[in-house]
């Protein structure tokens, strides 16, 4: 289908992304910078090449992202252990506190957001199995280009295409997981099949996917202790089917249709053994019967476009979609779900869950300007309706009020080439007309079962970027933004934990915007077998967003956060015959004023901002063989809070993958910590740091087998 879609600076929302019909025009993975003017990053919602844009980009082609998912399982595990910027993972079903550039980054499929604001479940990273995306763009900095939610950046998976030519395309993947003790708990297995079919104008695609995971284990050969709240990716069971139609006018224009679900949910074989952090023992787990329902999530998405790349010489494109999550989360006598009118011996059992149902349009126009064809413009409207609500499913009561989010935003966006394109100047604006609708509710009996008038607060807001590029010599790119992203604080957080009589949602302060900048600066080389980049970027919000540690439970409160940090990576394709070597540095520091003095001087703990890091890898491709080896370096920081237990010690782990090509498919091995280093995760060694239940260690040295097949 037709390259991307409309656009013209990837600092503001242009056009819907849409799947490409054919393997991405880049050569390149994650490691180095995309630069060649052929490269067009769809999420950046126009058809100018990356180079045109004056920001940060990566993207992680089909190939760099088959190996690292096979490395490490997952897409946004893939993406955390590729990008320096992005925050370790909690390696858990749970994101919460994972984030990019020290912000939450936007998932998106397609440019579909997956994120759920409005009550954040942090399970957007798991909303679409990664056999059927075709690559991932993640484009740096708070920036409003698929509207709310981008505050560190966007993170957008680009699903499969269409065959390449009539007849019919079958992929097919076999893959079996084994913990280094190759114990039979630890064994997990994954099989997948997707089956291509075109025919002239039309094209269909058709796959599913069924995996089972085992029980984890550290480096020192014990089970990793389960989170029975929050949900587990161990000792879990996925499935997820996916389909695509596509059309082709004899205009040129194109009608598609893409569908996806994705469910994950946990077995519930084990239960949590609690560590103990005096000792340095993690918690484990142990075979046990789990109460309630167990953790899951489901995700669905439909989602239609047309598009005509030559409309009055111009892209026009039309863009619906329909997207739903499921999220259960563990439960358990908790102080919170108690309730004497229902049960006064206070051990009420309970648990939530977390429904999220988003609709959407898109519409846009991107041309040159007739009579000044090196100023393109782009003018469209994108509209986002998100109805979100969390119960407690074993007493049918209301935790979070359904909460109505709804978004109407036109723009206009304008890229000018000068001194035939020597310097390119580029800006724009999105107007935001934001509303939430919230109905009367009553708190639960824990908060004092208040009683909560409820309201429709609104905000209108313009929201600016501007940039400007400069390209002297072949090869060399400089650029300067400014951009501004917005997103709202997790607004079930909030309305859930009122204990005040006499709220009025219209007048409470806590549900205004957050709304961030993202000042950078850039320099990127690329020319014979060198390329490499480096940035340096600041940020700050008035009135941000935090997640709180209070009574047990995370709240919301809003504190204006500095955010500033250096990023530098390098590519070298050395002599040596199908050898290339890279690397990636990100150092980031933040901070808010916690007491309230005026002082914006606390440095950002661990569950709003990750470590620095050094990533360091080696690849090698010659004939039918192909090899990588991955280093990263988790470097220490220290908080400078009274608690020094919540400075992280830092680690380093050691990654491996080697694949050969036969005449009937791809055989792979892949290996995730390759040294079975024994280490605390980065949330668990940085936030709660008081509980022993939440000290949890990371994986250990784990085997990944498989095949890959294409017919």
């Amino acid at each position: 289908m037709y390259r991307c879609l409309v656009g013209a600076l990837a600092l503001v929302p242009v056009s819907p992304v849409l799947a490409q019909e054919a393997d991405p025009p880049a050569d390149e993975g994650v490691e180095g910078r995309m630069l060649d003017d052929a490269i067009v990053v769809t999420a950046a919602r126009t058809r100018l090449p990356a180079s045109a844009l004056p920001l940060t980009v990566d993207v992680i082609d089909t190939e760099a992202l088959e190996r690292q998912v096979q490395v490490s399982g997952s897409t946004v595990d893939a993406v955390s252990a590729l990008l320096p910027s992005f925050s370790p993972t909690r390696e858990k079903l749970s994101g919460a506190g994972e984030s990019l550039r020290g912000r939450s980054p936007l998932y998106a499929i397609n440019g579909i957001p997956q994120s759920t604001p409005v009550r954040d479940g942090s399970r957007e990273g798991y909303t679409i199995d990664p056999f059927f995306i075709d690559r991932v763009e993640v484009i740096y900095g708070s920036n409003a280009l698929q509207g709310i939610g981008a505050t560190g950046g966007v993170v957008n998976q680009v699903t499969v295409g269409a065959p390449r030519a009539d007849g019919i395309a079958v992929r097919s993947l076999a893959q079996i997981t084994l913990p280094d003790g190759f114990d039979g708990e630890g064994i997990g297995a994954k099989a997948g099949a997707l089956l291509g079919y075109r025919d002239g104008p039309i094209d269909a695609s058709f796959g599913a996917t069924l995996e089972r995971r085992g029980a984890f284990f550290d480096g020192r050969g014990n089970r990793i202790g389960v989170d029975g709240t929050q949900g587990e990716v161990q000792d879990s069971d996925s499935w997820s089917v996916f389909g695509r139609l596509g059309y082709e006018l004899a205009s040129g224009a194109r009608i598609e249709l893409v569908a996806n679900r994705f469910e994950l949910e946990g077995n519930a074989n084990y239960v949590l053994v609690p560590g103990s952090r005096a000792t340095g023992t993690p918690a484990t787990s142990e075979r046990g019967m789990t109460l309630g329902d167990p953790p899951s999530n489901t995700a669905e998405l439909v989602s239609a476009s047309l598009t005509d790349p030559d409309l009055g010489g111009g892209t026009f494109v039309l863009q619906g979609f329909y997207s739903r999550t499921d999220d259960v989360f563990g439960g358990g006598v908790f102080g919170t779900f108690q309730d004497p009118t229902i049960d006064p011996t206070g051990t009420l059992f309970d648990q939530s869950a977390n429904r999220s149902r988003k609709l959407g349009g898109k519409i846009s126009y991107e041309r040159a300007m007739p009579g000044l064809e090196d100023l393109v413009l782009t003018a469209g409207f994108d509209a986002l309706f998100d109805r979100t609500e969390q119960s407690l499913v074993q007493t049918d009561r209301v935790w979070v009020p359904r909460s109505d989010f709804r978004s109407l935003a036109p723009f206009l966006q304008g890229n000018l080439a000068l001194a035939d394109g020597l310097v390119r100047l580029a800006g724009g604006l999105r107007y935001e007309n934001v509303e939430l609708e919230v109905g009367d509710f009553t708190t639960l009996a824990s908060y004092g079962a208040v009683d909560v008038e409820g309201g429709s607060p609104s905000f209108q807001d313009v929201l600016w970027n501007g940039g400007v590029i400069l390209e002297p010599i072949d090869g060399l790119r400089a650029y300067g933004s400014y951009a501004e992203g917005f997103t709202i604080a997790d607004v079930g957080r909030i309305l859930r934990g009122i204990s005040r009589a006499g709220v009025d949602v219209d007048d409470f302060l806590s549900l205004e915007p957050v709304i961030s900048n993202n000042r950078e600066i850039g320099l990127e080389w690329d020319r014979g077998p060198l390329s490499a980049s480096a940035s340096y970027f600041w940020s700050s919000s008035d009135f941000g967003s935090l997640l709180v540690l209070r009574n047990d439970v995370f709240e919301v409160e809003r504190q204006p956060i500095e955010i500033e940090g250096f990023e530098a990576s390098v590519d070298w394709q050395t002599p040596l015959p199908g050898l290339s070597l890279s690397g990636g540095y990100a150092a980031l520091s933040g901070r808010t004023d916690g007491d309230a003095d005026g002082l914006v001087d606390e440095d950002l703990d661990g569950a709003n901002i990750s470590p620095d890091r050094l990533n360091l890898a080696a690849d090698y491709e010659e004939g039918r063989l192909s090899a990588r080896a991955q280093a990263r370096f988790y470097l220490p920081r220290e908080f400078n809070d009274v608690a020094t237990a919540t400075d992280f010690e830092g680690y380093t782990l050691l990654d491996m993958f080697v694949a050969y090509r036969t005449d009937f498919g791809e055989i792979a091995l892949a290996v995730q910590n390759l040294t079975d280093e024994f280490y605390v995760t980065y949330d668990s060694d940085t936030v709660r740091v008081t509980d022993d239940s939440r000290f949890f260690a990371g994986r250990g040295r784990t085997f990944t087998l498989s095949w890959r097949g294409a017919f």
